[in-house]
């Protein structure tokens, strides 16, 4: 018996420690199994995840990056419509039936309906930051047009998610940032931005006070912003110096910008100074709002200068020459040809240009020549193509080509010649100098080049004639201008392409009006000499609410005229009888 319980219990031992053996194998895999997949979770982990790429749709991917930055979803600021105003209802066509049926009395016990004016929200969610957006197509979230962001902070990450879904925004044009709290350095990243949207033209940062006032950076060269509003932002003279350097020096020019809107800030005659200075050499602004700043007397003595004529300084001057000299011999600095004399510079004039009587004269005896060449080409041709019997095709000749580009063009062209000499003379008495004429003929013949001309042949008949292009005005550099040199100064017409000028509540006084008023008058003067196609003067001027008298003289006729340059003015014709008739209507 002793001997089989001592086989039981070495048999039980054995299955126990199998069974132990079993166990200790199991925790182990099981162990091991748990060591790889914490492993692999702190590999995941550690993995950085793929870069987002936006696909276009400005909600999906602006509520996608700010999950990726680490924003909870409660604080993602929602993208959402634009309220408008309800458009006004058709009033009713009093022919047509009335297909509602008459309405049931109403029991007054029964609850009214809600009106249907405005829509109810919950407690606050009228300050919870969001962002409005307005579309072409409302069912298309891909046709998102403006954005606007109203009162609350943009920091840093959000720029950096704003870096990455403005530009996918095919059709964003307008972007207006109110009251959010901008830095220097995210409107320096802001700007940075914006070059790369491809259709953004509008763009408005209001009520962003930033102490370095870096607001040029808005308008730098590659600058597409066509209008622009800096309202309400404690701009200083330090900012607005900024701004006109931005606006044009004598080497650039912003080329994209039209409207500037910088009322409501706080600069002075100084900051008015520098903008005007800017607007020296600059050709393409062609609105600008200053109202409500503390411009005086001086400052609009200064905006009067600019829009009537003023004098080069010597930079500008030295520059003036330099592209002359560049026009005159476009191969300078290549070694092809000599550099013009001193007496050529001293004259302000191009030394390959010769005087007009040499050209005058050679122009003559070119013309008698061609003219008889070209008649005698002309009968040989038309007796070819009658013996040939075929249609007749009309060349240009060539000869005949040359005596036009050396006479300057048709005949249309040189009708464009008289009535440029004539408004030389006119210059001339009075008071201008000889060098203006000689400027004036060359913005006139600017303004015909690049016009194709046709032959008398094609106009009768036989090969269709050359389309003409139609007038395209180039952008002229204003130191191109005509001149005219008093007392050792060269002065030229000043800015002519600003239509629209608001100093509306401001400190102007009698001063600064008589000014405006003298710089008016030289511009329609100047328009009925020399007209151009691009520079028509100032439309519109506002002085509202300065120290002005309204039964003032000088404010009387300034209006008077400023009436006159309306493009929608209309004037009274009078009737047989004397009677003013209204051409409205």
């Amino acid at each position: 018996m002793s001997e089989a319980g001592d086989a039981k219990g070495v048999f039980a031992s054995a299955a126990k420690k199998v069974k132990m053996g079993k166990r200790v194998e199991k925790a182990l895999k099981e162990k091991a199994a748990a060591s790889s997949s914490q492993e692999a979770t702190e590999e995941d982990a550690n993995k950085a995840p793929e870069p987002y790429t936006c696909i276009g749709h400005f909600d999906a991917d602006f509520t996608e990056l700010c999950r990726r930055a680490g924003l909870p979803p409660t604080e993602i600021p929602p993208v959402v419509l634009r309220a408008k105003r309800p458009g006004t209802p058709p009033p009713p066509d009093p022919k047509a039936k009335d297909p509602t049926p008459p309405e049931e009395p109403v029991d007054v016990a029964e609850e009214e309906p809600k009106p249907k004016t405005y829509v109810t929200k919950e407690k606050y969610s009228y300050f919870k930051p969001n962002i409005q957006v307005e579309m072409e197509h409302e069912e298309k979230p891909a046709t998102v047009t403006e954005i606007y962001i109203r009162g609350w902070k943009i920091d840093d990450m959000m720029v950096d998610i704003f870096r990455n879904c403005f530009p996918t925004i095919e059709k964003l044009n307008t972007i207006n940032l109110w009251n959010v709290g901008l830095t220097d350095k995210t409107l320096r990243d802001l700007a940075a931005i914006f070059p790369q949207c491809p259709n953004l033209k509008n763009v408005s940062i209001e009520g962003n006070p930033i102490a370095e006032e870096p607001w040029a950076c808005l308008i730098g060269d590659d600058s597409l912003i066509v209008n622009l509003s800096l309202r309400h932002n404690e701009i200083t003279d330090r900012g607005a110096s900024g701004i006109g350097a931005a606006l044009s020096t004598v080497t650039t020019c912003n080329k994209n910008l039209i409207s500037l809107n910088l009322s409501h800030n706080k600069f002075s005659d100084v900051g008015a100074e520098a903008v005007v200075k800017g607007l020296r050499m600059n050709r393409v602004l062609l609105c600008l709002s200053l109202a409500s700043n503390k411009i005086t007397d001086k400052g609009a003595v200064k905006f009067g200068e600019l829009l009537s004529r003023f004098p080069l300084t010597h930079e500008e001057v030295v520059e003036r020459r330099k592209l002359l000299s560049d026009k005159g011999s476009p191969d300078r600095g290549t070694g092809k040809s000599p550099p013009p004399s001193r007496r050529a510079e001293s004259k302000d004039r191009p030394g390959s240009v010769r005087s007009g009587s040499h050209l005058d004269k050679g122009d003559k005896k070119r013309d008698k020549s061609s003219k008889k060449k070209d008649n005698k080409h002309e009968k040989k041709n038309e007796k070819e193509d009658a013996g040939k019997g075929n249609k007749t095709v009309v060349m240009m000749d060539s000869k005949k080509d040359k005596d036009e580009g050396a006479k300057g063009g048709t005949k249309k062209d040189d009708k464009w010649k008289k009535g440029s000499h004539s408004m030389g003379a006119k210059a001339v008495m009075a008071g201008g100098s000889r060098s203006s004429i000689v400027g004036l003929t060359e913005t006139v013949n600017k303004t015909t080049k690049g016009k194709k001309t046709t032959s008398s042949k094609d106009k009768k008949g036989g090969a269709a004639p050359e389309s003409e292009s139609p007038d395209m005005v180039e952008a002229i550099n204003p130191l191109l201008d005509s001149v005219e040199s008093i007392d050792g100064q060269l002065w030229i017409p000043g800015n002519r392409s600003i239509i629209n000028l608001n100093l509306s509540r401001n400190e102007i006084g009698e001063a600064g009006l008589k000014s405006l008023l003298l710089a008016l008058q030289y511009q329609i003067t100047l328009a009925n000499l020399a007209p151009h196609p691009a520079l028509k003067g100032l439309m519109r001027l506002s002085l509202g609410r300065n120290p002005i008298r309204a039964d003032s003289e000088a404010y009387q006729k300034l209006q008077d005229l400023l009436l006159t340059r309306d493009p929608f003015y209309k004037p009274q014709a009078k009737s047989p009888d004397g009677e003013v008739q209204s051409l409205v209507g």
